[in-house]
């Protein structure tokens, strides 16, 4: 195997062999206990979502290489990142009914059935299809068909809100807000109680959408936590309605620098979708750019990922390591699910944590103090 990405490892003598998922009987019984994280499905994945279709399969998505195969033997735990990136300009999707078993999705969508390659059809013929990069793709159930929105940086910088034409989450797909959805980094939909649709991106501007996602109702609005800590982070924002209750969740590095210690994710909450939120809440560590969601029997998780520059590490004893030093990860190169306890307090107060303690405990590298 070759080293990570083509940057020097120091401290290995070789990249270690990339890990198996944890086999059905160990799934099963974990998903029925609720207690412990499971590792679903290998692939290079970054940023994996999770949703659960009206017939009740569940569908994953996320940033994914053309094909994993050129990787898993020669740079398994690439960056996804810089020039030697192995993201592909296609939004793989696989569905499954248990969480185990998983069939892909064939002819999901590709930066093809976007908005720019219409529109600026010379920024892919001259930039070399290597180049392409399709990230963070996410699908939201509309009530008769699938929206898909996602970002991308090149071969033209911008996001896609694409409306596939049925119940499956494949093309041909229209891009109803043309030009108009421009450049938004990480956008996500959240779908209000009232109907109305919103997008969120950055970290974090939120706007009202039209009925038909033709364009914006309104100016963008800028939402975050209050307290000592105004950011969400930098990426990977969402809004879910929890208990009558607005939660935006957003992803950061725990020391605040980019790429350096732990990839998280946080929380605040809000009465109103514009706010004010609260102070910043921790979801978990290691959990930056996962995706809470519901099992069929009602219990919460959050998908996480491999995101480091040093593979993947032991989880025992991590809860007390300071990996302040440079970006580590204890989850597996593929799609792991951690079990979430998701309540309100005797206080009225919304608690969303993760139930193991090695991604549940803020590591010592965590520059937020919070409140335990």
């Amino acid at each position: 195997m070759q080293q990570l990405s083509i940057r020097p490892v120091t401290v290995l003598s070789k990249t270690p062999a990339v890990a198996k998922p944890d086999n059905r009987e160990t799934i099963e019984a974990g998903l029925q206990a609720h207690d412990k994280s499971l590792f679903i499905k290998d692939g290079w994945i970054r940023d994996p979502y999770i949703v659960t279709s009206p017939e009740g399969e569940y569908y994953l998505t996320g940033t994914t290489p053309l094909n994993d195969e050129d990787w898993v033997n020669t740079d398994p735990y690439n960056l996804g990142l810089g020039d030697y990136s192995c993201v592909g300009w296609k939004a793989h999707i696989w569905k499954s009914k248990d969480l185990i078993d998983w069939q892909p999705v064939e002819n999901a969508f590709s930066l093809k059935d976007g908005i720019w390659a219409k529109t600026h059809p010379e920024s892919f013929e001259e930039t070399d299809p290597s180049k392409w990069l399709l990230w963070a793709p996410e699908i939201h159930w509309t009530g008769d068909r699938w929206a898909l929105v996602h970002t991308s940086p090149f071969p033209h910088s911008g996001a896609n809100l694409s409306l596939s034409n049925g119940a499956e989450p494949v093309g041909p797909w229209e891009n109803p807000m043309g030009e108009k959805i421009a450049r938004r980094h990480d956008p996500s939909l959240f779908n209000d109680d009232d109907g109305s649709w919103w997008l969120i991106w950055g970290a974090t501007q939120i706007a009202k959408l039209k009925p038909d996602f033709s364009g914006f109702e309104g100016e963008p609005i800028k939402i975050g936590p209050s307290g000592d800590t105004k950011n969400m982070g930098h990426e990977g924002c969402l809004i879910m309605k929890i208990d009558g209750k607005y939660v935006l969740f957003g992803t950061g590095w725990s020391t605040g620098l980019m790429r350096r210690g732990t990839y998280n994710l946080y929380y605040a909450v809000a009465d109103k979708i514009t706010g004010p939120y609260s102070e910043r809440k921790f979801v978990g560590r290691f959990l930056g750019h996962g995706t809470p969601f519901k099992t069929k029997d009602g219990n919460w998780w959050c998908t996480a990922f491999y995101n480091g520059n040093v593979p993947p590490l032991e989880k025992e004893g991590i809860e007390n390591e300071n990996l302040i030093f440079t970006a580590a990860s204890i989850n597996q190169r593929g799609t792991t699910i951690v079990p979430l306890d998701v309540f309100t307090d005797d206080d009225g107060e919304l608690i969303i944590r993760a139930k193991v303690s090695e991604y549940a405990t803020p590591g010592p590298d965590e520059a937020q103090k919070f409140d335990e």
